[in-house]
């Protein structure tokens, strides 16, 4: 794409620099062939060991055409290290060894405390009607220290007997 944009670009620069009447004359342009059939082949490898986080996490792989072969490795939850080895091809598809290394430690279980609510009081304030309008009248609960007063809002009644 780069090469057919540097290509319009030379051609419109020769175009407006030419004298009238000259030949037009452009260089070519550079174009990259890519094989796009060719064996692929790469190997990388990357890790992580933040004690601050407590990531601790590593993994490396090779490919050599269709045979893949790698390995990776984390800290578990549990203070244990899980480790994979894996193999990838045409034939045999995709095996993975997992492993575990290192003593797995469990927090200590929570003691559970009965819970009770406290007792709510409600207090409703008289409701007068004046217009047919929507109105606010606070009502307040009252718990064991806390005293709060929430509005509850109402229409009047749909029919007035005159």
């Amino acid at each position: 794409m780069v090469a057919k944009i540097a290509f319009a670009v030379l051609a419109l620069a020769a175009a407006v620099c030419a004298e009238p009447g000259a030949p037009l004359v452009v260089a070519p342009a550079y174009v990259k062939a890519v094989d796009y059939h060719a064996r692929p082949h790469y190997s990388f490898n990357y890790g992580v060991n933040d004690p601050h986080t407590g990531d601790h996490k590593s993994q490396s792989e090779t490919r050599d055409g269709d045979y893949v072969k790698g390995q990776y490795s984390l800290l578990e939850a549990d203070g244990t290290t899980r480790t994979v080895d894996y193999t990838a091809d045409p034939i045999n598809g995709f095996n993975a060894h997992v492993t575990r290394s290192g003593h797995a430690v469990h927090a200590a279980p929570v003691k559970a405390y009965a819970y009770a609510a406290p007792a709510v009081v409600k207090t409703i304030a008289p409701i007068v009607h004046a217009t047919p309008a929507v109105h606010a009248v606070p009502i307040a609960y009252k718990t064991a220290s806390l005293a709060y007063a929430a509005p509850l809002a109402y229409r009047a009644p749909l029919a007035h007997h005159y």
